[in-house]
């Protein structure tokens, strides 16, 4: 005799995959593993790290990127030299000043 048995699963798909929510997060996070890594990573290397790993590779790179900003952010606040003057024309720099002085005093430039 052939008992037949009605399953019932507590998910709405019979299988146990990911979800298409989870699906599209992992998938961003081993494509900015693989192109923020500068060609130290391939797919499959990030498809197949565990999910600590690829969590602590993932915050690891991210931080890189975050001081990189900062410290682009620090040295264009305003400390640095610019080519232009306040009024908008830019400013040549002090060796070709020097070479149009000397030229006009007929010096002979040597580099």
């Amino acid at each position: 005799m052939v008992m037949s048995r009605i399953l019932t699963f507590l998910s709405a798909s019979r299988f146990f995959g990911l979800t298409s929510e989870y699906r599209a997060l992992l998938f961003s996070q081993i494509h900015e593993i693989v192109f923020y890594g500068k060609g130290g990573y391939d797919f499959h290397t990030v498809y197949n790290m565990p999910i600590w790993l690829r969590n602590f590779t993932f915050k690891k790179i991210q931080e890189h990127y975050e001081k990189e900003q900062e410290a682009y952010d620090n040295a264009k606040g305003g400390k640095g030299t610019t080519v232009m003057d306040s009024s908008g024309n830019i400013k040549a720099p002090e060796f070709a000043q020097q070479a149009a002085q000397n030229k006009r005093k007929g010096k002979k430039v040597v580099y």
